[in-house]
């Protein structure tokens, strides 16, 4: 019996006549979804196949319900050719990006376009099988309540913060208490094919394809969270570095004090600009006296949370938005040592804190003008995340997208 496309990608290792069809289809498809519909005539130009053989493919890819016959199409004389294109609503890309108080979940079609409503579930992170068993719970339950079969979900991202071997699959910072990878234990129980990756990285590669960047090649992501990361785009593809792990900005030695690290370091660039050195910070000044509209609602000091002191930010809470200037200064300090190393054409910045928009960005500014090289940072721009929440969904569906399509 004849195997689908479905069935071919996730088989472990096509050989011979199959493994040369499975790369066929997908220089197809990526044609598809990447440049638009086509007629057979032009796909046999641009992927220098033969009619016949692109026929063949083009049958089997319609048998299996990804490619549609959009009927003729205008000709300047002789016989109409026919256009073929992905079909509606064929294949999907589930992105979860795992934060440290909720959970980010959305679907994409081929077109990078949420094909699913996008969805926040509370949720604690900490590394326990506990939470490890509550990630796959959610999980099924958002797939179980959408409107389309499992087996169109062709693979599925998963976003955590630390360090990542996106290609063996494994977390060196959560979930890392089975032998197998983690990859292939979510896979187990959620039945999907799981590509893991580093949250700012995934987040990274949402802005660089569907958010503010333009034709910008070298570009910089800040994801300003609990933590602060950083994924990079370096002539256009995201930078891993030797064993995968580039991108801890926020473990810069930048500051001369004895705060421990959650890294285990002191003076990292987190103790003192991040957003769990933020809460800290707003908790000791409660703690000395000072009044906060973070705390109405009935919040007590010991339960802020630094989406409490955004909240509070944006109702012009005087605490909230000194100390948000205040971390923001020191983050411009740190960003003004990467443009004076790598001379960026874009700088990001995303996550929570980034919300925060001009009480956050002007601090910022300030302090890149102050320490970087007036020469260097002429060139580079400041931007904020155009995708906002949605940006690591976003990138999870498309790097699923990108390494199911890539040719082996």
């Amino acid at each position: 019996m004849t195997r689908t496309f479905f069935e071919e990608i996730n088989s472990d290792s096509p050989t011979g006549v199959a493994f040369k069809n499975v790369n066929l289809k997908k220089k197809v498809i990526s044609y598809f979804a990447n440049t638009g519909n086509a007629t057979i005539a032009e796909l046999g130009k641009e992927l220098n196949l033969s009619v016949p053989k692109v026929t063949s493919l083009l049958n089997e890819l319609i048998q299996d319900g990804l490619v549609q016959d959009h009927g003729k199409v205008d000709s300047t004389g002789g016989r109409k050719p026919n256009v073929y294109g992905l079909a509606p609503d064929s294949a999907f890309f589930l992105g979860i990006e795992v934060k440290t108080h909720h959970i980010n979940i959305g679907l994409t079609n081929f077109q990078k376009s949420l094909a699913s409503d996008f969805k926040q579930y509370p949720y604690k992170l900490v590394n326990t099988r506990e939470s490890l068993d509550e990630l796959c719970q959610i999980i099924n339950g958002f797939i179980e309540e959408l409107p389309i079969s499992r087996e169109k979900i062709l693979g599925m991202g998963i976003n955590l913060s630390g360090r990542i071997n996106y290609t063996q699959g494994y977390s060196y910072s959560f979930f890392h208490f089975h032998e197998d990878p983690l990859s292939k234990i979510i896979e187990n129980a959620v039945g999907i094919k799981v590509f893991l990756e580093n949250d700012s990285r995934a987040m990274a590669y949402g802005e660089f394809c569907s958010g503010v960047v333009n034709n910008e090649k070298d570009v910089l992501f800040l994801n300003l969270d609990y933590g602060i990361g950083m994924g990079m785009m370096m002539n256009g593809q995201l930078y891993y570095g030797k064993s995968g792990y580039s991108g801890e900005f926020g473990h810069i030695p930048l500051f001369q004090n004895e705060i421990i690290c959650n890294c285990g370091k002191k003076g990292c660039l987190e103790t003192e600009a991040s957003g769990w050195a933020l809460v800290e910070m707003f908790k000791e000044r409660l703690r000395d006296g000072a009044s906060s509209l973070a705390l109405r609602d009935n919040v007590q000091p010991e339960d802020l949370r630094l989406d409490d002191i955004i909240a509070a930010a944006h109702n012009d809470d005087v605490l909230a938005i000194e100390l948000i200037a205040k971390i923001g200064e020191k983050i411009g300090k740190g960003i003004a040592v990467l443009i004076n190393l790598f001379n960026p054409e874009l700088v990001i910045l995303g996550g929570s804190l980034s919300s925060t928009e001009d009480y956050i960005l002007l601090p910022i500014k300030s302090a890149i003008k102050k320490y970087s090289l007036s020469l260097v940072n002429n060139d580079t721009q400041l931007k904020v995340s155009k995708l906002g929440e949605q940006a690591g969904v976003i990138g999870a569906c498309l790097l699923v997208r990108h390494r199911l399509l890539a040719l082996e």
